[in-house]
């Protein structure tokens, strides 16, 4: 099924700006370059890549791959090899973050709605739902996955990121131009702008819209931000994070507001990201010891 595009493209100082609506977010691709064809080519190489991604991965839609499988009933579901590949960094994440990075753990939504509200739920609720957490409850093996009934995955703290690097290669498969794939604050370029000069990227602030942190240089490589700033409870003065702790059930607590890190690839650096926001008060060691290029707002 070809999907329909609708990117827009405008010209920005030195780049032809292209943006776009996918995943839920706003995208955007820069490229330096005079050439407004050219632009428009890598423009739309880079929408349809995202609504590629998105298609495929969405949990949202029936007829993705994650759709089916969260609606085997306990029937084992073959993918392809790009979807395993994801399912194999997905189980590294789990073993390397001892279970805390689990893509099993969007069954807690079923209690949790992050709409700013003061709506907390039991623990009762929370409980029940805690037998349909956990990645080694699931069946992996030859490119073949079985979820026990009743439990579903969900790619979403690697889908946006994989469609980011993604994007920039189907990018660079089209030109040499420096290029810039902006997929709602998660980043990538392909190296620095004519003449060595760096990007300019912003950290937006978490307080106020509109409004920046800090601005960073970037000559090659992705950033990737993870954070809370829009999606939380706040009941009795106490803040509950969308950040959830998928050994408990519960929000992680004193975790920063935003982390933002540096890493070779989106995907990478997203994972960093979320995982340090995983370590609540601790986020700032975890980095550290990680030896990670890292920038937390709290």
């Amino acid at each position: 099924m070809e999907i329909p595009l609708a990117a827009t493209l405008a010209r920005a100082d030195r780049d032809y700006l292209g943006a776009f609506q996918a995943m839920a977010t706003p995208c955007e691709v820069r490229v330096e370059t005079d050439d407004a064809e050219l632009a428009r080519r890598v423009t739309g190489a880079v929408e349809a890549e995202a609504r590629r991604i998105e298609a495929k991965f969405s949990r949202y839609r029936d007829d993705s791959i994650i759709g089916r499988i969260n609606a085997a009933g306990g029937r084992r579901t073959a993918v392809d090899a790009e979807t395993a590949h994801l399912l194999d960094f997905a189980g590294q994440c789990f073993d390397l973050s001892g279970g805390m990075f689990d893509i099993t753990s969007g069954a807690l939504r079923r209690a949790w709605r992050f709409d700013g509200s003061d709506r907390i739920p039991g623990a009762t609720d929370i409980k029940a739902l805690q037998k349909l957490v956990g990645w080694n409850r699931v069946s992996w093996r030859d490119c073949c996955l079985t979820l026990p009934a009743g439990m579903e995955i969900d790619l979403g703290g690697l889908a946006k990121e994989y469609a980011v690097d993604r994007a920039l290669a189907v990018a660079r498969a089209i030109t040499a131009a420096p290029v810039l794939v902006n997929f709602g604050g998660d980043l990538v370029v392909s190296g620095p702008r004519t003449g060595g000069a760096r990007w300019h990227v912003a950290i937006a602030s978490v307080e106020k819209d509109d409004a920046l942190a800090g601005m960073l240089e970037l000559a090659s490589g992705a950033l990737a931000t993870s954070g809370d700033a829009r999606r939380f409870l706040l009941k009795d003065g106490v803040r509950y994070s969308h950040i959830l702790n998928p050994r408990t059930g519960w929000p992680v607590q004193d975790a920063p507001r935003s982390v933002t890190v540096a890493a070779l690839s989106c995907v990478e650096a997203g994972m960093v990201a979320t995982l340090a926001m995983l370590q609540g008060k601790r986020a700032e060691k975890f980095l550290k010891r990680e030896g990670a290029r890292a920038w937390c707002i709290r």
